[in-house]
């Protein structure tokens, strides 16, 4: 199997994605060797992934369900029936802080989990809050500065093990606004490009932790999207920054996200990789209608959480002085709705929900997984009653209109008491309260899931109005594609943030297939050449 060492590895969704290729015996090609998270609970989802994965295809112990389903609640219960399978999962994911921890215990780390191979693959994202757009513009950052916030400099960190550890290959994952960034210096893209080319120049070190005088070759820097139209005269190719922007609805991933994926191939191997196959977009209805149908929890505010209270708080919403303004269309379809109106046999739903009925219309071998017999992280958070008025509005307005409504298209009284709103009926400024909620459509694929999410749920209004609610963390997992038997550690904020910070497995899934291929064709070829990694040195 080839290496692979994880940085920044979040609840691993990339690490799943190449940790799932297998060949045609059903043995896996890629062994996720180490991977590095500090969060505690996103390295909880890691350890417990690991621990499933030390098991091969199909071999699961039924314990691990019992887990799932909640019949054994402390993981180190489970644990402790595998010792074995126990101690390898917690030596390949190791909670960490890169940065913090000492760089020789790392590069310890990572010559232990690679051995004497050289062919293996880095993968991972620094952090990227300090580089997304929406973070600069609420700290009304247009400059980015290390010193002030050392997330800018974390991507050094996955440049000091390329420069120390050479791996054949590498992918990067960051966020769209890394494309925009800039330092006092230099736009961030263009500096983190030439530093990656050049890990050792950029590192400022001819030495590792060690002592040991460093010898990297250095990368040249692929798009996933495009092959290149040309080569300059040291063989790098060339691309517009753009040209590394991945559009994931466009491989098979239910949303539209968009994320600068970066391919890093040692100087040494002489082959141009090849590119992701475009597919027909998913609609998320492929990957949610199969999921029980669960009602909006209420929140604290709310004298009850139980299901008499929301049916006549949801039954409200027919009423004149709520909708009394709204379109016509929209009345009566609200009116068609309240007639159907009845509580989910779920309720609310559960961390574990039995189901026969769990079924997905996309990649059923990726997702469906018959021995949990059910559906876990699948529970409805509270909202207020307000809200819960909006949200049946709202998704009924996009039955008619196939769109979430603007401000102007609700009823006055669904309006917030929110300042903007008001100075957006003086004129005085638009009113964010505009894209505040938004129904994700059947039809199309969603928006992008962020972790955002784990604070409320108004941009992400399930599309079924008798719902009535945002999504939970199994359905925003499946719009992620992670796979039904993923199951997602601590609190349901934490969940959320872990799935909404991850990479998209079945994306991870088809870079995967490429790197693959490019491994087997630098081996057939017998490359490197020892020759070459030479004349690179010098």
């Amino acid at each position: 199997m080839i290496p692979v060492i994880d940085l920044f590895a979040g609840p691993g969704g990339l690490g799943e994605g190449f940790s799932s290729l297998s060949d045609d015996k059903g043995e896996r090609i890629f062994k996720i060797a180490l991977s590095i998270e500090k969060d505690e609970f996103a390295h909880k989802t890691l350890l417990l992934r690991s621990f499933f994965r030390q098991f091969p295809a199909g071999k699961v112990p039924n314990e691990y369900y019992y887990f799932l389903q909640r019949k054994i609640k402390d993981v180190n219960i489970l644990f402790d029936l595998y010792p074995d399978e126990r101690d390898a999962a917690f030596a390949e994911a190791w909670k960490a802080e890169l940065g913090k921890i000492p760089d020789k215990q790392v590069d310890t780390r990572i010559k232990d989990a690679i051995g004497e191979n050289n062919n293996w693959l880095l993968i991972g994202g620094p952090p990227c809050q300090a580089y997304s757009v929406v973070g600069r513009s609420r700290r009304k950052e247009k400059i980015l500065d290390e010193k002030k916030d050392a997330r800018v400099g974390l991507y050094k960190q996955y440049l000091r093990i390329l420069a120390v550890h050479n791996p054949a290959v590498f992918v990067m994952e960051n966020v769209k606004g890394l494309l925009s960034a800039e330092t006092k210096d230099s736009p961030v893209f263009s500096m983190i490009l030439k530093d990656l080319a050049d890990p050792v120049a950029a590192y400022k070190s001819e030495y590792d932790s060690n002592g040991n005088q460093l010898n990297c070759p250095g990368y040249k820097i692929y798009s996933l999207a495009s092959s290149p139209e040309s080569f300059d005269i040291f063989g790098n190719p060339d691309y517009k920054h753009r040209d590394y922007l991945i559009y994931s609805e466009k491989y098979g991933v239910p949303q539209t996200r968009h994320r600068v994926i970066l391919l890093g191939v040692r100087r040494d191997i002489d082959i141009i990789p090849d590119v992701l196959n475009e597919q027909r977009e998913v609609p998320i209805s492929k990957v949610l209608s199969g999921l029980p149908k669960l009602r909006s929890g209420l929140s604290k505010s709310e004298k009850k959480n139980d299901a008499k209270t929301w049916l006549r708080i949801v039954k409200q919403t027919g009423n004149n002085k709520i909708i009394g303004e709204a379109n016509n269309s929209v009345k009566k379809i609200i009116s068609q709705y309240l007639k159907e109106l009845t509580v989910p046999h779920n309720n609310i739903g559960a961390e574990y929900i039995e189901y026969k009925n769990v079924n997905v219309k996309h990649e059923k071998d990726w997702f469906l997984d018959e021995k949990i017999k059910g559906v876990c992280n699948h529970i409805s958070r509270g909202h207020m009653e307000s809200d819960i008025y909006r949200y049946f509005f709202i998704s009924c307005f996009a039955k008619v209109f196939g769109r979430s409504p603007k401000l102007e298209d609700f009823p006055q009284s669904l309006w917030p008491a929110h300042i903007n709103v008001a100075n957006a009926q003086e004129g005085i400024e638009d009113a964010k309260f505009v894209d505040r909620f938004k129904v994700q459509l059947w039809d199309e694929p969603a928006k992008t899931i962020t972790s955002h999410i784990s604070k409320d749920g108004h941009y992400y209004i399930h599309p079924d109005p008798v719902q009535c609610r945002s999504f939970t963390v199994r359905e925003a997992a499946r719009i992620q594609t992670f796979p039904d038997n993923y199951f997602f550690m601590g609190p349901r904020t934490a969940q959320f943030i872990q799935v909404g910070n991850a990479v998209p497995p079945i994306l991870a899934f088809k870079i995967a297939k490429i790197i693959q291929h490019l491994i087997s064709e630098m081996l057939i070829k017998k490359q490197p050449s020892m020759n070459y990694i030479l004349q690179a040195r010098e």
